[in-house]
């Protein structure tokens, strides 16, 4: 996997997509999708993530049935060094100091205490 994931905002949702079921066809793909574009333009757009090798398939039957190639926690790290590199000038300290200021962020008291220990456990390691 290239250290960051290229994709158009169709790929990233089809992605996402096969990612949330586990695997999809082409017709669960759409079914799942906002507004789909034609079957052949989603039967296109998964040909492209296979030939990146984001996707590859299997035979089911008479439908091809596509996972992704990478497991969701790399493909979701490279997503996040995407946006770090874009959005917080590759600032880790900006990234985690912008969603912690959010309005939207709702974290628990469980998560505080989670986040508290692992600044902790980075201050140790380094």
């Amino acid at each position: 996997m290239t250290s960051t994931m290229k994709l158009s905002r169709r790929e990233r949702q089809i992605m996402d997509i096969v990612y949330r079921l586990q695997g999809a066809s082409v017709r669960e793909v759409m079914d799942n999708m906002e507004d789909p574009p034609s079957y052949s333009a989603v039967r296109a757009l998964i040909k492209r993530l296979v030939d990146k090798d984001y996707l590859y398939y299997k035979e089911r039957g008479l439908k091809y049935v596509y996972f992704p190639t990478f497991d969701h926690s790399k493909a979701s790290q490279s997503a996040m060094n995407n946006v770090v590199k874009t959005f917080f000038d590759n600032s880790h300290y900006l990234a985690a100091n912008f969603l912690l200021k959010t309005k939207n962020s709702k974290l628990t008291e469980e998560e505080l205490s989670e986040l508290e220990r692992l600044i902790q456990q980075k201050k140790k390691s380094k």
